[in-house]
């Protein structure tokens, strides 16, 4: 568990400061060239404590982006890579509700 929380840390500190490097425009307009140019899907996502929105989207030739989305609509990307993969079983499944 302290794990997963450093981590979450550690991306949420990463995101406030590469924002400032990142690419911004709107979400549609990265969503379209994700899916389209690079077959990348959502395959997480978490609410940062500035109100902000972070995806990660990745795709089964193991590109992979991080997209912040601001409270204001703008999104921006901050981080993208190669050679993604996913590794089962790291988080426990949530309980259901």
């Amino acid at each position: 568990m302290l794990r997963i929380m450093a981590t979450a840390i550690a991306l949420t500190a990463f995101a406030n400061t590469a924002m400032a490097q990142a690419v911004c425009n709107e979400r549609g307009k990265f969503l379209e060239q994700l899916s389209g140019s690079y077959a990348e899907n959502t395959v997480g996502l978490g609410l940062v404590n500035n109100g902000s929105v972070l995806e990660l989207f990745a795709s089964k030739k193991g590109t992979w982006t991080i997209l912040v989305t601001k409270p204001n609509g703008i999104s921006c990307v901050v981080a993208t890579g190669d050679s993604w993969e996913e590794v089962p079983g790291i988080m426990a499944k949530r309980p259901s509700a």
